[in-house]
């Protein structure tokens, strides 16, 4: 992330530290988001990343700020680690399948953001759009080496999939329910036999 800028129009670098506290911050965010949604106390993050309340502000201005950069962080993170999972994976439905995984966690993280999202904030209004293009293409990406190995069935839409694995991960904060064993049935079921 640039700064400002100086006086000669050059962007200014962020300092390592800086970078620190604001990788720190969006983690904490996240696992704050996990346990108690988007309205978890700005203090309990501040904490869980080690750093002072005022850092936050500095960083985030605004709680649409903090959460619009941590949703950002995890499309990214997910979008970045299709690709990596491909090149490193034993078989691309091993790499689809590792995907997933993480896919079922930005899911599961994004608690209480469907909510917020729904809001009249401007900040929220262009989200939908930069998951769907960033995600989107990574999936089908997997999808194809995949289908292309010949390890499960042709055809399969990645907009569709990623629907039903997000219909699938709805109900994860229920009691008795699942949404990994649920999930992971479906992945299964894409096998060819």
């Amino acid at each position: 992330m640039a700064g400002t800028g100086s006086g000669s129009g050059a962007p200014r670098k962020q300092r390592a530290d800086s970078r620190r506290n604001e990788e720190a911050l969006l983690k904490a965010a996240a696992a704050a988001f996990v346990t108690s949604g988007v309205d978890a106390p700005v203090r309990d993050i501040a904490a869980m990343a080690g750093v002072g309340v005022g850092t936050i502000y500095r960083h985030f201005p605004t709680r649409a700020d903090l959460i619009v950069a941590v949703y950002r962080h995890q499309v990214e993170a997910c979008a970045e680690a299709g690709p990596a999972l491909l090149a490193e994976s034993a078989t691309p439905h091993a790499a689809l399948a590792s995907w997933i995984d993480l896919f079922v966690d930005f899911l599961v993280t994004k608690h209480g953001l469907a909510e917020a999202m729904r809001s009249d904030d401007a900040a929220f209004q262009t989200l939908h759009a930069y998951f769907l293009d960033r995600l989107v293409p990574v999936c089908a990406q997997l999808l194809d080496a995949a289908a292309t190995a010949g390890e499960i069935i042709p055809g399969v839409d990645a907009l569709v999939l990623m629907h039903g694995i997000g219909n699938l991960c709805i109900g994860a904060d229920s009691p008795g329910y699942d949404a990994r064993l649920m999930v992971g049935l479906v992945i299964a079921g894409l096998r060819l036999r």
